[in-house]
């Protein structure tokens, strides 16, 4: 995907400084999905966010510098039992997931990009998994493994750490993600949709029982027993490279037998 990790980050700021200045530009709208699978209150549960980003007709989609997603308060994600080991970021960015014990998966996630290849414009999938990472000053950090194949083979690492926020949440997952130039005097790569899960869902984990290793799957972030008035809210706060802004929520319905 994109850049070989060995590429000096100074290539993508070469890019930036090449590429000729525009008129500011609107924002892109972002439209947010969120699920929660299963969705049985008073039990774990796995979280699944979506973004599809539309630039304004006829521009080229900025690159996605900031991304804060925040979700429901009262989810029990301190009592998830996921990330029972933590990965290092320089193992990870030497040895990819293999670098990191299995117990340190937390989720998984997939991109779709645009990537500006001189008078081409191409699109890769790349795979992202989600890391636990030692706590930063207390709070909850995360590490996402970035792994594209094709047209461009690379790899990228970044942080992501989990905030307090004001109600009605009851936190958010705040991530800066690093420029990647494409090639130099064009736009950098951008983001056109994201779908990422956090909970046990496709994890499997294991103890050592009776000097046996027996694999079992997470309990998951734990919902509350009684649902949100409202259901439960998300929100998502996304800052682009051509210093344009964008907001959007959602919200999940209450369960059938909870709605009010």
């Amino acid at each position: 995907m994109w850049l070989s990790k060995r590429t000096p980050i100074a290539l993508a700021l070469l890019a930036l400084t090449l590429w000729p200045c525009q008129a500011a530009s609107a924002a892109p709208s972002v439209a947010l999905r969120a699920a929660l699978t299963p969705e049985h209150l008073g039990h774990g549960t796995t979280i699944r966010f979506g973004l599809k980003i539309t630039p304004p007709t006829g521009q080229f989609p900025p690159a996605l510098l900031e991304m804060d997603l925040r979700y429901p308060t009262n989810l029990g994600i301190a009592r998830s039992g996921l990330g029972t080991a933590n990965c290092n970021a320089a193992d990870l960015q030497a040895n990819g997931p293999p670098g990191c014990p299995t117990d340190s998966v937390v989720g998984y996630g997939q991109a779709t990009v645009e990537v500006p290849f001189g008078s081409e414009t191409l699109y890769e999938n790349a795979r992202a998994t989600i890391f636990m990472a030692p706590l930063q000053q207390g709070n909850i950090s995360l590490l996402l493994f970035v792994d594209g194949e094709s047209p461009v083979s690379a790899q990228l690492v970044f942080p992501a750490v989990v905030l307090p926020a004001t109600a009605p949440f009851g936190g958010e997952l705040a991530t800066t993600i690093p420029l990647i130039a494409s090639v130099p005097e064009a736009p950098n790569v951008a983001i056109l949709n994201l779908n990422m899960t956090l909970g046990p869902s496709g994890i499997t984990y294991y103890e050592y029982a009776r000097h046996r290793k027996i694999a079992y799957q997470p309990t998951g972030i734990l919902l509350p027993q009684q649902c949100p008035h409202h259901g439960f809210p998300f929100a998502a706060n996304l800052t682009f490279a051509d210093n344009t802004h964008t907001q959007t929520q959602t919200t999940i319905p209450c369960p059938h037998q909870d709605n009010r």
